[in-house]
């Protein structure tokens, strides 16, 4: 009897437990009515007016914080960025089985894209700050951080849009899933001819718009949103038909290329593990390391200096390439005796010494530019004070010897620094009173200066 109460306990607890995870993580408490959170996403899904200036808006200053590499000013960009309607509004779409909503998203989002194209083009076309940034860089390939971002941030996005009091999350998401700057980044590469910029950071904003939609499908699923009713139920057939073909057409190659993306994420970790592991050598530096990767044969190319590796440990090395994960993957090892490969090398020392010292030759450069504005400075002072010296000595024919400079006086009593135009002249016979205060006047006149002071001699 005691182990049946105890049974019965274990179980009521249990329930619990089990009552009190369910009620808090209730998506449908606070919930907006379905209707309302389906007319909420589809209103932001036009682009048209001020939506289509303040996407336009939002891609220059975009395209600006990527070309000046500040992160500041692409987190603003996206704030304003309203590229997240019509992504949400195919997701939402293909939920309810509406698809005059579908196709309305799917044209909003291609004229989005396109006028966000053109603009970030126009802009890098025009710039005068042509290197890539670090900013830029990143977006130029997917990672398997962007596709859970985007999966992650749509689940957000979705959720926070089905409230009945509206939060930050949308915006938050905006910033989170990063849709603008990949676009950007593809106006870069058409504006400057590298097509891998433009495919790279394109195959990004697209794997990130069908995982923010994936996510917004599955929680209209999971939700149970009223699908759209239709009278004819032929009608009806062919719609959900029509849906059920884009939504596996959409899901099938984006999952493919999710799976790609993680395949290559995690040989890209074991190859710079086997780099860092392997190559950790006493007389041997890694000069530079460059990852290929590619679904049927991978490289790992080496370049070495110092003490030369031997053909049989070379041999080892691609033995262990198989025990860590990287099959199908080949070594290719340069070192500094290679004939064949020594004018390879030499160009990646010199890149590495550049890289090292690119700091070092900047402010070398900051600093020749000072000194040539300063002697600049120093050549038109001189040729002013000779031109002074000369007109005075039209007016004063006793003058024998002028100087005349900007001087820096310390008051000790306020403790106090400040600047005075200072002259200084030698007559043959000493000039009246009169004459000097004449020539200190036209002095102050003729150097625009606030304050002057003139000693005699």
């Amino acid at each position: 009897m005691s182990s049946k109460n105890t049974a019965f306990g274990l179980r009521n607890k249990i329930m619990s437990l089990l009552l009190f995870f369910r009620d808090r993580f209730d998506l449908h408490e606070g919930k907006e009515d379905e209707l309302e959170t389906i007319d909420y996403i589809r209103k932001n899904i036009e682009f048209r007016g001020a939506n289509l200036w303040i996407l336009i808006f939002a891609i220059f200053v975009a395209s600006v914080g990527l070309n000046v590499n500040s992160t500041a000013v692409i987190i603003g960009a996206m704030l304003i960025s309203p590229l997240m309607g019509p992504i949400m509004g195919i997701g939402m779409a293909a939920g309810i089985n509406d698809f005059e909503l579908l196709q309305k998203s799917f044209k909003n989002l291609g004229i989005a894209v396109l006028i966000s194209i053109i603009t970030s083009t126009i802009y890098f076309s025009f710039t005068p700050l042509n290197d890539a940034q670090s900013e830029l860089l990143a977006r130029t390939e997917p990672t398997i951080w962007d596709v859970l971002i985007a999966l992650f941030g749509g689940l957000a996005g979705i959720v926070a849009g089905s409230r009945k009091e509206k939060s930050n999350a949308i915006p938050g998401v905006a910033i989170a899933t990063a849709l603008m700057p990949p676009l950007c980044t593809a106006g870069y590469g058409l504006a400057t001819g590298n097509l891998y910029f433009f495919f790279g950071a394109f195959y990004l904003f697209f794997i990130n718009s069908v995982f923010i939609s994936l996510s917004t499908y599955l929680i209209v699923r999971f939700m149970n949103f009223p699908k759209k009713e239709f009278l004819d139920p032929k009608r009806e057939k062919t719609v959900k038909t029509y849906i059920t073909i884009f939504t596996i057409l959409t899901i099938v190659p984006s999952v493919y290329l999710a799976y790609n993306i993680v395949k290559r994420t995690i040989w890209e970790k074991s190859a710079n593990q086997f780099i860092s592991v392997e190559f950790d050598l006493p007389r041997t530096q890694v000069l530079n390391s460059n990852l290929i990767y590619a679904s049927d044969s991978s490289f790992i190319e080496v370049s070495l200096i110092g003490e030369r590796i031997s053909d049989e440990s070379i041999v080892q090395l691609e033995k262990k390439l198989a025990n860590l994960n990287l099959r199908d993957t080949y070594l290719r090892i340069r070192q500094s005796g290679d004939n064949a490969d020594m004018n390879l090398l030499r160009s990646d020392i010199l890149k590495d010494l550049y890289e090292r010292n690119e700091t070092l030759i900047q402010d070398k450069d900051r600093r020749i530019a000072l000194l040539e504005r300063e002697l600049s400075e120093f050549g038109k002072n001189y040729q002013q004070v000779m031109d002074i010296a000369q007109e005075a000595k039209i007016n004063h024919p006793a003058l024998e010897n002028f100087s005349m400079n900007r001087s820096v006086i310390a008051d000790l009593n306020k403790n106090q620094k400040d600047t005075i135009m200072m002259a200084y002249a030698k007559f043959k016979t000493k000039p009246s009173s009169q004459e000097l205060q004449k020539l200190e006047a036209w002095l102050k006149l003729r150097s625009k200066a606030d304050t002057l002071s003139l000693i005699v001699q």
